[in-house]
């Protein structure tokens, strides 16, 4: 009795200094984002061309094929064009919320901001980051240090190269776009390593340039070689984080947009240009991705709650994606409007509980002010579509948002006679 007793002592002494010894047993990892644009590759060329870093992601997560430049033919649809494409991931909206247009981003609505506007919003404390070939990313597409943006600013941030002329010499080539971005990479791989920023946006611009230059060649195909070797060092660096930090991390590596039939320009709305692609380690990656074709737009709402960053309600009924992992309820599929009658329709994507509709008659969001929703009904998710009489709000637009229990979704309804 004294042995077995003494026994019991000694293990529980054993375990009371194993827990002491490591506390990162009992502490949570801290999550931790890093999000890389490699701009303008293809869905068949990524497929196509061997890149092993950008698979030794996806092996971890998945691959999907996906989609920029809004819903063709409606509101929404906006033009495949670089700048314009960037927005839709890390706004979470379409161009007809965020404004952007063109590279030229002569009126961006920070009304729609960043995911690095969310996370210092709920989280002052945590770190941003931003390595970009373009400049433009950080001071407008960001806004950093701008009113309108509550004076954001990057923790960390690796840009401007393009504009040392002196450093990096310009030439028709665009041989200096490739220094810039390996030194963006390197730079960008050594902060993970040494700071590790919460949520970290790289831009690489090569093969976008090289597109231009050749379309669908020999030389594009060398120019995706070189970003998967780029990505590697970033990848690399995740994973020492990993194995030497208590950390998660969440990576997404993507393409804005496409190109046309011969590789050469993007910005319309081909099948081609509008094709793009997702690579994650995400391990929790839900029915929406696996089965169905996400959208650029997703990306952000995923970040968000991978960080359990919990944004404002009147925030979220703007998103324009649903996030790609964990728990989702619905795919707003269709809003129409006929008299007084409007008809919904969603793809139920889980049976289980219910949506409440929402009905706002003002875009208040677009200027910095506020809508006033009501909420019409509660329908089963299940039900998958509902008619609703609406003549006690008559107006020629309208806000419609689907919410459950995991996310929102929304469209917008405009009358033909005012279109």
């Amino acid at each position: 009795m004294k042995k077995t007793a003494k026994l019991l002592t000694l293990a529980l002494a054993a375990l009371w200094v194993a827990a002491c010894q490591s506390p990162e047993a009992k502490t949570p990892p801290v999550r931790k984002v890093l999000f890389a644009i490699v701009d303008g590759i293809p869905a068949d060329v990524i497929e196509r061309v061997n890149t092993p870093w950008i698979d030794s992601v996806a092996a971890q997560g998945g691959y999907t094929r996906a989609y920029t430049g809004g819903e063709k033919g409606s509101y929404s649809e906006s033009p495949t064009i670089s700048a314009v494409c960037y927005t839709h991931f890390v706004t979470g909206t379409w161009t007809n919320k965020h404004n952007v247009w063109d590279n030229g981003i002569a009126a961006i609505n920070y009304h729609y901001p960043t995911f690095f506007w969310y996370l210092k919003q709920q989280y002052p404390e945590k770190k941003i980051g931003i390595f970009s070939t373009w400049e433009d990313n950080r001071t407008k597409l960001v806004g950093e240090g701008k009113s309108e943006t509550g004076g954001i600013k990057m923790d960390v941030h690796v840009d401007g190269y393009e504009l040392d002329t002196a450093a990096f010499p310009h030439d028709p080539a665009s041989h200096y776009i490739h220094l810039i971005d390996e030194r963006v990479s390197e730079e960008a791989a050594q902060a993970i390593r040494n700071d590790a920023p919460d949520l970290s946006w790289v831009y690489l611009q090569y093969t976008d340039d090289i597109g231009h230059q050749f379309g669908d060649s020999p030389q594009m195909d060398s120019a995706v070689v070189i970003a998967d070797h780029q990505v590697g060092r970033l990848w690399q660096a995740v994973q020492y984080r990993k194995d030497n930090f208590n950390e998660d991390w969440l990576v997404y590596i993507v393409t804005d947009h496409g190109r046309d039939d011969k590789g050469y320009h993007h910005g319309g709305q081909t099948p081609r240009e509008r094709g793009i692609w997702l690579a994650t380690n995400d391990k929790n990656l839900n029915t929406y991705f696996h089965e169905r074709k996400p959208a650029s737009v997703d990306v952000l709402p995923t970040i968000l709650r991978f960080l359990d960053v919990k944004a404002p309600r009147e925030y979220q009924f703007e998103w324009d994606g649903i996030p790609l992992s964990g728990n989702v309820s619905h795919v707003f599929k269709t809003a129409t409007l006929q008299g007084d009658s409007l008809s919904l329709a969603w793809e139920a994507l889980n049976t289980e509980g219910n949506l409440t509709v929402w009905l706002a008659t003002t875009n208040n969001h677009a200027s910095g002010g506020t809508d006033v929703y009501t909420s019409l009904m509660e329908v089963p998710v299940a039900a998958g579509r509902a008619i609703i009489d609406i003549s006690e709000y008559p107006s020629d637009f309208y806000k419609v948002v689907l919410e459950s229990a995991d996310h929102t979704a929304n469209r917008w309804v405009i009358r033909e006679s005012t279109r």
